[in-house]
């Protein structure tokens, strides 16, 4: 991969960025569809959604797991004139570009719930949990290998295992100020005004 001066974020941040927002979206569009009855009935619907939970959530997790160990194998070190983006930046730059598909999810899920009532919002709330587990998986991965995986900020805009992604990169676990897996560090670095640090 080309060195220069761009932005890495860390792929777990990237990953579970959206798993907040879709796990209480979910949760909120199901209990509003809890206070329709439905065509099927609270009861059948609340058990459908149940089912699609787990299985929404195993299939999130499931899903190009391949191709995230691949480009894990792959990934180079980070050279010293690279900026790792801060993990409130990934978030909120993840999250802002993603506000616009879940608020149609959220509609569509409480809409649905006239019919069957609960079940698309518990099936959000699966797909929120299964991309949190992929990125404590991920966590474990960096953990084993004792280097962190980062992604181009520019090049992650389908996902971080998306076409676009050609490689990931690597440094050790203390740089960044987010843990293995993209949980916020219990001991956190002096914030950076410009959003992002230097590579180390």
């Amino acid at each position: 991969m080309g060195r220069g001066a761009y932005a890495l974020a860390r792929v777990a941040v990237v990953v579970r960025a959206t798993a907040g927002p879709l796990w209480w979206a979910g949760l909120v569009s199901a209990g509003v569809g809890i206070l329709v009855p439905g065509l099927t009935g609270r009861r059948i619907g609340v058990t459908a959604g149940a089912a699609l939970f787990l299985i929404t959530a195993v299939v999130v997790f499931a899903a190009r797991r391949g191709r995230y160990e691949e480009l894990a194998r792959g990934a180079s070190r980070a050279g010293r004139s690279v900026f790792l983006q801060d993990r409130a930046v990934t978030l909120r730059n993840r999250r802002r570009a993603a506000r616009p598909w879940l608020a149609l999810a959220f509609l569509a899920a409480v809409g649905s719930s006239f019919a069957a009532p609960a079940t698309a919002g518990l099936a959000m709330a699966g797909a929120g949990a299964g991309l949190w587990a992929k990125a404590r998986w991920l966590g474990g991965l960096e953990a084993r290998a004792e280097s962190l995986l980062w992604v181009r900020a520019d090049g992650a805009r389908r996902g971080p295992a998306g076409r676009d992604v050609r490689g990931y990169e690597t440094t050790g676990l203390s740089a960044g100020d987010a843990a293995p897996g993209g949980a916020r560090r219990r001991v956190r670095r002096a914030a950076s005004r410009t959003g992002v640090s230097a590579a180390r």
